[in-house]
């Protein structure tokens, strides 16, 4: 109960606080700074975080936020796991593949300090005890919710969390960009987390807030919104849904979406899509009665594109057991690495979407058996995975 008690003021005391670690660890630099403490975490966030062991204190402090937002029934759920975690999932050597360019130096104070120019928040883990400085304002409740999950791994694995201090960023795009630290006499890169990366930059991939809920939007912690999806798979077959190619979000957010959006039927064209504008206002005021995740495996097939950046819905596209067609990404998150094209999904090229769309949903239209047999077989376990969402390896 010691780190949900310190939940309750961090950031009031978050300053205070990091003032004393910073004591504690100038004692024993290397202890703390080496990147095998960050490994360590991100081993362990990884295994257990999404295993939702809530308790009433979490409750009340979300609530305070948003006030009725969350169902009672599901903070106070607490589950344990009986799984096997057997191997490593495949996507765990992304872990050490972010943390590279510290491989041979560590991590010292000089580069977190310069990480704080890009970061929402510090979080400082001293004991057990989870505290954090706010620097800005983060969207909406991304930093609240994502502390929430820090807290949950803490609750789950006591005393197992090293000592550490880390720098997160909450917004869209990737802040670290790889051509400032490229050259002879250049310094080494702020260690940054962030919900998504790129091959132009160096953050640290952590898993997004939204797996842990998203009140602004009605969407509830990953375990509860899968079990939702996985009752609305059953409620129409494969063979059975409108055989069409289904988006629906906000077009606007990016260049890519509303390039999609020409996509969409008219008389003069038939791309074989149904492509809706999501107006999360309205939405907001009707009660999301018309946005509810697992009422929105109905078609053959299911799109996903970015948005600013990387976007949450890649999870949810995946976990109905639609046909993904995923359009040419730029961004990755901390498992999306590991997807395998026709595999995971079907790709779709950037500049030649709506051809790619139209002949997907043709192909598969007219090879049902074939789609439903691999489908069946590759995709089959996406709504039973405790923590994640896809298939690790065929």
């Amino acid at each position: 109960m010691e780190n949900i008690g310190a939940f309750l003021g961090f950031w009031e005391r978050g300053a205070q606080k990091r003032s004393n670690f910073e004591e504690t660890a100038s004692r024993s630099v290397k202890r703390w700074a080496s990147t095998t403490v960050f490994l360590s975490f991100f081993m362990i966030l990884f295994i257990g975080s999404f295993l939702y062991w809530v308790n009433v204190i979490l409750f009340v402090v979300i609530q305070s936020v948003f006030p009725g937002s969350l169902l009672r029934e599901e903070i106070f759920a607490s589950k344990s796991s009986e799984e096997s975690l057997g191997e490593c999932p495949e996507y765990f050597r992304w872990i050490h593949k972010d943390l590279e360019p510290w491989k041979h130096t560590g991590i010292s104070r000089e580069m977190l300090e310069r990480a704080k120019a890009h970061a929402q928040f510090r979080l400082v883990i001293i004991n057990g005890d989870a505290y954090v400085e706010k620097y800005k304002n983060a969207y909406q409740t991304r930093d609240v919710f994502t502390v929430w999950g820090i807290l949950q791994l803490l609750r789950l694995y006591p005393g197992k969390v090293p000592d550490l201090e880390l720098m997160f960023s909450c917004g869209d795009r990737p802040v670290v960009k790889k051509r400032d630290y490229e050259g002879a006499n250049s310094t080494s890169p702020p260690p940054v987390f962030h919900y998504c990366g790129d091959q132009e930059s160096l953050d640290i991939v952590f898993p997004d807030w939204s797996f842990w809920g998203w009140a602004e939007t009605n969407i509830r912690p990953w375990n509860s919104i899968l079990e939702d999806i996985k009752e609305g798979n059953k409620r129409t077959k494969w063979i059975n849904r409108a055989p069409y190619a289904y988006w629906k979000g906000n077009p606007y957010v990016s260049i890519a979406r509303e390039d999609l959006m020409k996509c969409n039927v008219t008389d003069k064209y038939q791309w074989k899509t149904r492509l809706y504008v999501q107006d999360w206002h309205k939405e907001k005021k009707q009660g999301f009665e018309k946005s509810k995740l697992a009422d929105q495996c109905t078609h053959r097939y299911k799109i996903y594109v970015e948005g600013q950046a990387w976007s949450v819905s890649e999870k949810y596209i995946l976990a109905c057991d639609s046909m993904t067609l995923l359009i040419e990404p730029k961004y990755y998150d901390f498992y999306s690495r590991s997807l395998v094209p026709l595999q995971h999904y079907w790709p779709v090229r950037t500049a030649r979407k709506c051809r790619d769309i139209k002949f997907a949903v043709e192909w598969g239209n007219t090879h049902t058996r074939q789609v439903t047999d691999y489908w069946k077989k590759e995709n089959s376990s996406a709504t039973h995975l405790k923590f994640f969402i896809l298939k690790n390896s065929s």
